[in-house]
């Protein structure tokens, strides 16, 4: 049953309440409110990783234990980038790394993990390359299929995003498809009602999620991949959903109970939908609250 499981996060990247991706680490690190949200599946796969870890009911295999607590880095659970810190500071089933470390200590403290934030002033900052167990699956960053080009720009805008994606837990394949349809790849994009830059981040949002400067790419896509990941925490993983509210706004999902009537969310929607190709994302339940008013959202089948 786990390796279905983990042949399923790695491949196809959509089943339903993917919580968080799971990862063992020591008592004092565990977060108890975090283990009341995650699923039965995923308390398996950290329990196999501590098993593999600490030779507990099995051979220790400290490679195997890596590579699973880095399944869970990939999509962005906390406690597993601190996990894997511990890993590469000691040199425990991966090449001993103190910029390694560090990489995995920054990812921890920006989703939050205090010790992580605590700790990171005493290593530093790292230019440590994406490690390779990071980079998502070739159907999330194979873009080719709906953008082709050579221009050097639009090429720097999908470094941009596959090198933030791990950061956020958003999959490099639905962020390039809202740039598309927001922008175009635009980075100085403006619409009618003042949306700005590659993710066309209104100010209100830009406000929001921190962002100084819109028209700068890296801040743009950082503040566009925030919300993104706010929005599939509110809408548990429903990509139609999340793509109505980032263009409508969630409040009007939750008004009128599902996909807002109007011709271009509709649309919108249809052309998010038709390059992600999956109705279904993983999300982190940390970040908010659900919908109130998910129980009662049906998503129409026909848009």
């Amino acid at each position: 049953m786990l390796a279905t499981f983990r042949e399923l996060l790695s491949t196809a990247f959509s089943f339903r309440n993917l919580l968080v991706a799971v990862a063992f680490s020591a008592p004092l690190l565990a977060h108890a409110a975090s283990d009341s949200v995650i699923t039965d599946e995923f308390v398996k796969l950290r329990n196999e990783a501590r098993s593999y870890e600490h030779g507990e009911g099995v051979p220790k295999d400290p490679v195997r234990a890596a590579s699973l607590y880095c399944e869970g880095a990939r999509y962005g659970d906390a406690e597993a980038q601190f996990s894997l810190r511990w890993m590469y500071a000691n040199g425990r089933g991966v090449s001993r790394s103190g910029e390694m470390a560090a990489y995995f200590f920054k990812l921890a403290a920006e989703k939050g993990h205090e010790q992580a934030k605590k700790m990171l002033r005493f290593v530093g900052e790292t230019v440590a390359p994406l490690p390779e167990c990071m980079r998502y699956s070739e159907a999330d960053t194979d873009f080719q299929e709906f953008f082709r080009s050579s221009d050097p720009e639009r090429q720097k805008v999908f470094g941009l995003v596959r090198k933030l994606a791990p950061e956020y837990g958003v999959s490099p394949r639905l962020v390039m498809a809202v740039i598309k349809a927001e922008s175009n790849f635009e980075p100085s994009a403006v619409s009618p009602k003042n949306a700005q830059g590659l993710m066309q981040l209104i100010p209100e949002t830009s406000v929001r999620f921190n962002v100084k400067k819109p028209f700068d790419p890296e801040q743009n896509i950082r503040g566009g991949m925030s919300y993104l990941r706010w929005l599939l925490a509110y809408f548990e993983g429903n990509v139609a959903l999340v793509a109505a509210a980032y263009n409508a706004g969630e409040g009007a999902v939750n008004r009128f109970g599902g996909i807002p009537p109007y011709a271009e969310t509709r649309d919108y929607v249809k052309r998010i939908m038709s390059v992600f190709k999956r109705s279904e994302h993983p999300y982190d339940p940390g970040v908010v609250t659900p919908s109130p008013e998910l129980s009662r959202i049906k998503v129409s089948k026909t848009l």
